[in-house]
């Protein structure tokens, strides 16, 4: 095989088509961006998950003077109402640990997270006294995913106003990432039709305006797969410049938002221990995926159509 001759129509293909082809690096450039950031995305909501799942903890907020719980009609919880608590705690099996949190410890804690600088808050603050803030116990679970035996178990009890599961927190988060995550892939799905649809189109338009040499090669005996390789090698150059492209805008992605490494600063997402943020591991896994599907992208299609369009 006359590898200067593939060389050669290959040249000449793209520089018939520039329009297409265009067009073609587009098209897959912004289908496998759509696709990486899918996958980013996917990568960021299992580590969050990971990462919360690890440190959620149920907590059995207790009654107050000022509570208005039904089973808080009785004014704080006294002794006798936390023992019975502690007594659960300490033998439920889905319990790992728990620990016991006063009303200064919540008081200390609540001034350090809520604590302003404008005249307002340190008004409300001024307000709030020691007293105010609930008892409390902070359970940690042997298995995050089981959490409703224990839940239900002090639930109600004579004495706590509540039991909050920082699911009810963080789900809106995960359902945000969940949705920013299908919303890129399926926008992503409709752009690799696209892509394929464009495939079909330039290969097309590259037999139509190679008619005659094809109809030679044929006549002389060359085979199907000398005549496609051409074909081929268009739309891989045109795939590989859309993977690059694609590659190196989930670069900058990761670059100025996750790292923020612009201007001297370090202001990126990772800044924030708030969760594991992704990292260029998971960056190259999404480039490399990407890099796979734009090679699959473009040679599986022409390599169908092509056998369609150069029966001459």
């Amino acid at each position: 095989m006359q590898l200067r001759y593939v060389f050669s129509e290959t040249r000449t293909g793209l520089r018939r088509n520039v329009s297409m082809t265009i067009a073609l690096i587009v098209t897959i450039f912004v289908s496998l961006t759509l696709v990486g950031v899918g996958i980013l995305l996917q990568a960021q909501a299992t580590k969050a998950e990971r990462y919360w799942g690890s440190r959620l903890q149920i907590t059995v907020f207790l009654c107050t003077q000022n509570s208005n719980a039904p089973q808080c009609a009785n004014g704080a919880a006294d002794v006798a109402q936390k023992q019975a608590v502690e007594d659960i705690l300490a033998n439920h099996p889905e319990v790992a640990s728990y620990r016991f949190q006063n009303q200064q410890e919540a008081y200390d804690v609540w001034r350090r997270v809520y604590l302003g600088k404008d005249k307002t808050e340190q008004d409300i603050l001024s307000r709030v006294s020691v007293t105010d803030m609930p008892e409390s116990y902070w359970v940690t679970l042997k298995d995050p995913q089981k959490y409703q035996g224990v839940e239900a178990a002090v639930a109600g009890m004579d004495g706590v106003s509540k039991v909050q599961d920082l699911r009810s927190v963080l789900d809106p988060i995960y359902k945000f990432l969940n949705g920013m995550k299908i919303g890129a892939l399926s926008v992503a799905v409709f752009l690799l039709l696209a892509a394929v649809l464009q495939v079909a189109n330039t290969i097309r338009l590259a037999a139509f305006a190679r008619r005659r040499e094809i109809g030679i090669m044929r006549l002389v005996g060359a085979g199907n797969l000398y005549i496609q390789l051409p074909f081929v090698m268009e739309t891989l150059v045109a795939g590989l410049i859309g993977v690059t492209l694609a590659a190196l805008t989930i670069c900058g992605l990761m670059a100025f938002y996750v790292y923020g490494t612009y201007f001297g600063m370090q202001a990126g997402l990772r800044s924030s221990t708030i969760v594991d943020w992704i990292d260029w591991w998971d960056a190259a896994y999404a480039i490399g995926g990407i890099a796979i599907l734009g090679v699959l992208l473009t040679v599986i299609p022409t390599l169908v159509m092509s056998r369609k369009y150069l029966k001459v």
